[in-house]
């Protein structure tokens, strides 16, 4: 029954401080969820009045998440925790000092091309790993492909 009460509070708080979706998860979003889980972890095997303290915790480590992300929007805050973006496709060319840099192969680079419609390396004008951990791509003009999406109205009686 403590497990559900926990798991029930720590919904409600998730609920009422963050919007964000699991692919949204920011630096500070992972360090909070590993916390938790290893916080609670008494509160739901531990002793009646662990229940209360589990509550607590909760409270305090949702609160400093929440100040955690509000700090981020300040520039010198950002600035020191967050992470820029890695050129590592320029003019149909791999930046091989990127990609060591980051840790990322070239196989890994030429997923993201696929995955973005792009046939070869010489038709990417340019590849970013953005700050949230993805590649994008941004194809020559020549390679360019406006995709069309269709969206499907069901008459509903």
């Amino acid at each position: 029954m403590r497990a559900v009460v926990v798991y029930a509070a720590l919904l409600v708080a998730l609920r009422v401080f963050g919007k964000r979706e699991v692919g949204q998860f920011t630096l500070y979003d992972l360090v909070f969820i590993l916390l938790v889980a290893n916080a609670l972890q008494p509160a739901m095997t531990g002793t009646d009045t662990s229940l209360t303290g589990g509550l607590v915790l909760i409270a305090a480590l949702v609160a400093a998440n929440f100040a955690v992300g509000r700090l981020d929007r300040l520039a010198v805050f950002h600035r020191a925790l967050g992470s820029t973006p890695s050129v590592l496709i320029k003019n149909g060319k791999l930046v091989p000092a990127a990609l060591k840099r980051e840790g990322i192969t070239e196989d890994e680079v030429e997923m993201a091309i696929r995955e973005h419609g792009v046939d070869n390396l010489k038709d990417v004008e340019l590849g970013v790993l953005e700050p949230d951990g993805t590649i994008s791509i941004v194809p020559t003009e020549s390679k360019l492909r406006k995709t069309r999406r269709r969206v499907r109205f069901l008459n509903r009686l």
